[in-house]
């Protein structure tokens, strides 16, 4: 895929802009065609991964009316209309770093199941996340939790919020600053993408026991 030609600093800086109109007017410009050519890129990586068809969505940030949007990313569903109800992968990016997330948000129905599915594998996800990965409970927010600062009780309480809590989501992925993203080559980045995207694919199995 050598047409991805990586990202840059002007990509990073299109949340600086004022304006809805004007920032999605540059979101359109400069990175919407990468977040495209990312989907066609990894829906049959994931397809085969997962062994379910993947299909790429691009946020349209259509129901939006005046806030200018603070990230943007291409999302991997098993299904063709729409992702926010399933469990999901994205790429995307906020001002200050890139994200490469399993997420389970609040508009999936299946969140009680899936949480009792994740608590009944606690050790197996204690053990198989990488260190340097990170959680996150709300995906419109950029802070996250470092899964090598988290212990066992702790993974459970946020497994439990999800049975638990109308709104609760729970996140899982990998983020790379702003300065180390510019600076990577298309290829590099590619493979990060895709060993993210292995690691997290048996988590993404779990919910669909």
């Amino acid at each position: 895929m050598s047409s991805f030609s990586g990202l840059t600093n002007e990509d990073f800086d299109l949340f600086k802009i004022d304006g809805l109109e004007q920032r999605m007017e540059a979101l359109i410009r400069t990175v919407r065609p990468k977040l495209e050519l990312l989907g066609n890129h990894f829906a049959p990586s994931l397809t085969a991964l997962t062994g379910q068809e993947m299909f790429p969505h691009v946020a349209k940030h259509a129901r939006r009316t005046k806030n200018p949007p603070k990230d943007t990313w291409v999302a991997f569903a098993n299904n063709s209309r729409g992702y926010k109800m399933l469990p999901h992968f994205q790429i995307g990016l906020w001002e200050s770093h890139l994200f490469i997330w399993f997420a389970v948000i609040y508009e999936c129905p299946r969140k009680e199941e899936i949480g009792k599915n994740f608590i009944e594998s606690l050790d197996e996800i204690q053990s198989m996340i990488p260190a340097d990965f990170v959680w996150s409970l709300d995906h419109t927010k950029p802070e996250t939790i470092s899964h090598q600062h988290l212990n066992s009780e702790q993974l459970l309480t946020m497994f439990e919020r999800l049975i638990k809590v109308k709104k609760a989501e729970i996140l899982c992925g990998y983020q790379i600053p702003r300065s180390n993203a510019v600076q990577m080559s298309p290829e590099a980045m590619l493979k990060q993408f895709q060993f993210v995207f292995e690691k997290l694919t048996p988590l993404y199995n779990m919910t669909s026991i």
